[in-house]
């Protein structure tokens, strides 16, 4: 089940994301009240200029011997100083609004980034990362404009329209009138189309976030790809995404369209108005030569702050879709979390417990483990056996709480693991998987990732008790060899050699095997068989193995059916029995 699409998200009014986003800016609202100071100051010449001409026709045609050189020059002068602090303003917001709102984005990215890293593993079994990607970066940065630039376009507007009508109504108050009867239909008529640009606004970002999961998945199987022909599948399958996402971005541009067109029929109106009323107005002697001319600039200005606001609500609609997307992340349910006043775990001998433990998978509510119960030992190395889907796996993703469970309780050292801290629980617990994941970087990062802070000496130990230390001396730059992407240039062996010294840099008392072998060539799973082994001395140790080879030491093999726990016993008391493990043990010999 994938969960990525429209119909399931979350809607947020705009209210609501205004409110809740309202908080990241109040902390740095010092900037923001400097920057909105500044702002005000740009609007000064706007507001100015009007005046001024106005003086000067009215001069010219009233007393034309009044306007002297010198009465020139000096609102001349005026309008330079204003000009000069118009351009001060204008660089403190360019600079330090935008860095407020790069303040704002980093602490967004954070939060998204912390609940992230909080999430189950149902979350990210039903999410594409690429969808996930686009929601904390690409999403964000639209933020940054958002923060910066909408207090200081509304504001700025708010002074505007609020200036003009005083201006303008004490010229002629029946003229401004007439023109501001047709704001409120403007904006009625903005409200509606904004409604449509925003669905299309976040269409398209989810088919961003669609396209990306696919260009990713394409390119992270590129070996897959080439090795079965399928570069044509997989143009056809980006054809499919990408038109559809063309599809989707004319929508919002039809919107767009339809919005900016309103908005100049609503300009043409106003204009229109202004010829002849003010005309009319002007032969009848109402109002002076000079004061038409302040009232057309006048209008102007009005027109062109409602047009900037207009061609803004794009930046702004944009905004708000990622502010609406952030709050979709940050708004999933914490499923697994810290109990209220949870305790340390305190691990001293190492044994577990599975007192009746029930569980079923939460998205699709399949029941995977019925009434388990079961004690390992301090020390024991238990192995657990079985066809797929018995629940091998799943009993090691419930110890560390990758899972809750659905009923039961599970126990280390009989502390109940769903009553102590989530980092002392995973701290105690060594996990070693077939699927094994190197991060971007060098040897020793990913071996340092079992100690955080941990001596070169102790990394290069690691390294040598994992059995991999042949194999890094030999590189070029030893433990600083970059090793690619996920540890593309290393072979399945060295990976897993790798992932083997980072548990035994951590050095913790439990220790999970999820199929640690089953990936590798025979030789290989000689070398890594020997380092585990060596990892396993004296610690608990979990074991899920399809070769029964790999397991015929342990102290105990479990054999895990449907059922639960069909068999157990030690490898020659099984074969002894005749039952499921006798079975798959000659099935596997008469295979090899």
């Amino acid at each position: 089940m994938n969960t990525d699409n429209n119909k399931g998200a979350q809607t947020y009014s705009s209210a609501t994301l205004i409110r809740r986003y309202w908080p990241y800016l109040a902390k740095y609202k010092k900037l923001l009240f400097l920057d909105l100071f500044f702002a005000g100051l740009t609007t000064l010449c706007d507001i100015v200029l009007p005046m001024i001409m106005r003086q000067l026709t009215n001069a010219a045609l009233g007393n034309a011997a009044a306007l002297t050189a010198q009465a020139v020059l000096r609102m001349a002068m005026l309008y330079v100083a204003l000009r000069i602090i118009d351009a001060a303003a204008n660089f403190y917001m360019q600079s330090q609004g935008h860095i407020m709102g790069v303040y704002i984005e980093t602490d967004m990215r954070r939060s998204a980034f912390d609940v992230l890293l909080r999430l189950s593993g149902t979350y990210y079994s039903n999410h594409k990362i690429g969808q996930i990607m686009g929601r904390i970066t690409n999403d964000l940065f639209d933020v940054t404009e958002f923060s910066h630039h909408c207090p200081e376009e509304f504001f700025i507007a708010s002074i505007k329209i609020v200036v003009s009508f005083v201006i303008l109504g004490r010229i002629s108050l029946p003229l401004t009138l007439l023109i501001f009867l047709w704001l409120p239909l403007m904006f009625f008529v903005s409200v509606k189309i904004n409604h449509w640009l925003r669905s299309t606004q976040k269409a398209q970002r989810f088919q961003v976030g669609e396209l990306n999961a696919a260009i990713e998945d394409s390119l992270l199987g590129e070996r897959i790809i080439k090795a079965f022909t399928a570069e044509d599948e997989e143009r056809s399958k980006f054809e499919e995404g990408n038109v559809e996402f063309q599809r989707i971005k004319k929508k919002s541009y039809y919107a767009m369209a339809t919005f900016g067109t309103s908005t100049r029929l609503f300009d043409g109106l106003m204009y229109t108005v202004v010829i002849v009323a003010g005309g009319l107005s002007l032969t009848r002697g109402a109002i002076s030569a000079g004061d038409l001319v302040a009232y057309i600039l006048y209008v102007s200005t009005l027109i062109a702050t409602i047009r900037r606001i207009v061609e803004f609500t794009e930046q702004f609609q944009r905004g708000m879709t990622g502010i609406e997307r952030f709050f979709e992340i940050v708004d999933t349910p914490i499923e697994i979390k810290d109990a209220e006043n949870a305790g340390e775990l305190h691990v001293t001998e190492g044994g577990i417990e599975f007192d009746h433990v029930y569980f079923e998978y939460p998205d699709d509510h399949n029941k995977v483990l019925r009434d388990l119960n079961l004690k390992v030992k301090p020390g024991e190395n238990l192995a657990i056996v079985g066809a797929s889907g018995g629940g091998k796996t799943t009993i090691c993703n419930l110890i560390p709480r990758f899972y809750d469970l659905t009923d039961g309780v599970i126990r280390i050292d009989g502390q109940d693991i769903s009553r102590v801290t989530l980092k002392s629980l995973r701290s105690s617990i060594g996990i070693v998987q077939q699927d094994v994941y190197l991060f971007s970087g060098t040897i020793r990062d990913n071996v340092a990732y079992g100690k955080p802070g941990a001596t070169e000496a102790e990394i290069l130990e690691a390294i040598r008790l994992a059995g991999a230390d042949e194999f890094v001396n030999e590189l070029p730059n030893g433990i600083d060899t970059y090793i690619g992407e996920r540890g593309v240039k290393l072979s399945g062996g060295q990976k897993q050699r790798l992932s083997i010294a980072r548990v035994f840099l951590k050095d913790p008392r439990i220790l999970i095997l999820d199929e640690a072998t089953s990936a590798l060539d025979n030789e290989s799973e000689l070398i890594v068989s020997a380092s585990l082994k060596d990892l396993s001395k004296g610690r608990t140790t979990i074991t899920i193995a399809h070769r029964l080879t790999t397991v015929q030491d342990a102290d105990r093999i479990l054999v895990l059916g449907k059922n639960g726990i069909e068999e157990e016993g030690t490898h020659e008391e099984l074969l002894a029995k005749q039952g499921e493990y006798y079975r798959l043990w000659y099935r596997m010999a008469a295979e090899t």
